[in-house]
C-alpha cells in the first residue's frame, strides 16, 4: 500500500472513530433536548444544522452554559451544536429573554452557524468563540488561520456587537521518530 493509501485509510478510520464516539440519543439531558427543540422550531436555523439535528448526525452539546451575556441579572444560555464527528461544534447560539427588553420569550439573539471545530469561553460576561479556517493541504489536526469572535452586549441597540480577527496559527512540527525525541541517526 502506498504511503498516500496509508495516510488516507489513516484519516478515514479516525473520522469514523469519531463519529462513532457521539452520544446516543438515549443519554440527551433535558438541556439538550430543551434547546433542540427549540433550534428546530426557529426559522432562522439553518438547513444544514436542522438537518444535522433531525438525523441524528449532530447534536445539542452537553454542555450548555448559563451566564448573564446582556446585563440583565439574568443568565442567557449558550448552546452548541455538535457535528457529532470530526467537523467538531459547528454552530453557536445565544438564547436571552432580553432580547426585546423585559417580559421577552426565551429565543436565539445571536447565532453563528458556520462554525467549524469551533471552542467557547466566557469571561466577565463576555462571550469569545473560535472556528477553524483550513487552506489546501492543511491536516485535520492543523487549521493555518482561526477565526475569534468576541460579543460584547450593546444595551442601547438590543444586540450584541462582534468583533472578530483571524489569526494565523504557527505550523505544528511532526515529532522526532528516535528514542527520547532525538533525531534518528544515520548510517554511523
Amino acid at each position: 500500500m502506498s504511503r498516500g493509501a496509508r495516510r488516507s485509510a489513516a484519516v478515514a478510520a479516525l473520522l469514523g472513530a469519531l463519529v462513532a464516539a457521539a452520544p446516543a440519543a438515549a443519554q440527551t439531558t433535558q438541556s439538550q433536548r430543551f434547546f433542540k427543540a427549540r433550534l428546530l422550531a426557529d426559522p432562522r436555523t439553518s438547513s444544514e444544522v436542522r438537518q444535522l439535528l433531525r438525523d441524528g448526525g449532530g447534536f445539542v452539546d452537553g454542555s450548555v452554559v448559563f451566564r448573564d451575556l446582556t446585563r440583565d441579572k439574568r443568565d442567557d444560555a449558550i448552546v452548541r451544536v455538535h457535528s457529532g464527528g470530526a467537523a467538531g461544534v459547528v454552530a453557536v447560539y445565544v438564547f436571552s429573554t432580553d432580547a426585546r427588553g423585559t417580559g421577552s420569550p426565551l429565543r436565539a439573539i445571536y447565532r453563528d452557524q458556520r462554525v467549524l471545530r469551533g471552542a467557547t469561553a466566557v469571561s466577565r460576561g463576555v462571550l469569545s468563540y473560535s472556528s477553524s479556517d483550513y487552506v489546501a493541504g492543511d491536516e485535520l489536526c492543523c487549521p493555518s488561520r482561526v477565526t475569534e469572535t468576541t460579543l460584547r452586549w450593546d444595551r442601547s441597540r438590543m444586540r450584541f456587537a462582534a468583533e472578530r480577527k483571524t489569526v494565523d496559527q504557527a505550523p505544528q512540527t511532526m515529532p522526532l521518530d528516535g528514542p527520547s525525541g532525538t533525531p534518528p541517526q544515520s548510517g554511523v
